[in-house]
């Protein structure tokens, strides 16, 4: 609730208003601070902003977590499901890409010194050592399962002791920062699909076209390289490519 300062009297002073301003996500600390009549809409877009950004990033986390769940059941039969792996993989691509964007886009502006994402806070200390270990194992990862797929014979075997190892250390790192965001990610990825939350911040059905064409633009690239992996087995046994 914003009061105003002075008196009656003195119609000729700019009125300054109080304004309580709570951090979500950085703690459970209240900020109180002086707030102009001007700045109260700027601020205001300032944080619908902030919001945005966190409702992409969330409903890009929602359909990664669904298609990384399909990918690893088909890790228990690689032999007989590789070509669900890899076109799962490959359709994973972009909307990783545009989380790693978002998320990124998040970061420069909180050092930058944006005051909505500096409101908002930065993830949990552990979350946040946590950010550039998945980024690169991320890439690492994807990478050399692509690499897996067009490299010849002679290099496939380190390739393969690559992509196997590095997913070792990114499921790690994953399964620590799926439990840290899983609470905030089901709570405001719904948001742009519900009638009554979707008008709140504006952008809604722009950020419901840029995760479908994230996973869209996945699926012509899961079919090209999926070929590739028909040559990796023949009745069960490996095959050199050629």
């Amino acid at each position: 609730m914003s009061l105003p300062v002075g008196t009656t009297d003195d119609r000729r002073r700019p009125r300054v208003y109080y304004e309580t301003v709570h951090r979500p996500l950085g703690g459970d600390r209240t900020h109180l601070g002086q707030v102009g009549p001007r700045l109260r809409p700027e601020r205001r877009r300032a944080d619908r902003g902030v919001e945005s950004n966190a409702r992409l990033t969330a409903m890009t986390a929602a359909v990664i977590f669904v298609l990384l769940a399909i990918e690893g059941l088909t890790i228990v039969r690689i032999r007989s499901l590789l070509n669900v792996h890899v076109l799962i993989g490959m359709v994973l691509v972009p909307p990783v890409a545009l989380k790693i964007g978002s998320t990124g886009y998040r970061f420069v502006r909180y050092y930058l010194g944006s005051p909505a994402y500096r409101r908002k806070g930065p993830p949990p200390p552990l979350l946040r050592l946590l950010g550039p270990v998945i980024v690169v194992t991320t890439v690492i990862l994807f990478a050399s399962g692509i690499a897996l797929l067009l490299v010849g014979p002679a290099l496939r075997g380190d390739m393969l002791l690559l992509h196997q190892g590095i997913f070792v250390l990114w499921f790690m790192a994953m399964a620590v920062h799926v439990l840290g965001h899983f609470v905030e990610t089901a709570r405001l990825a719904p948001r742009d699909w519900a009638r009554r939350t979707a008008a709140d911040v504006q952008g809604a059905r722009l950020r419901q076209w840029a995760v479908a064409t994230s996973v869209a633009l996945g699926v012509p690239l899961g079919l090209l390289l999926v070929g590739k992996a028909n040559s990796w087995f023949t009745f069960g046994q490996p095959v050199h490519l050629h």
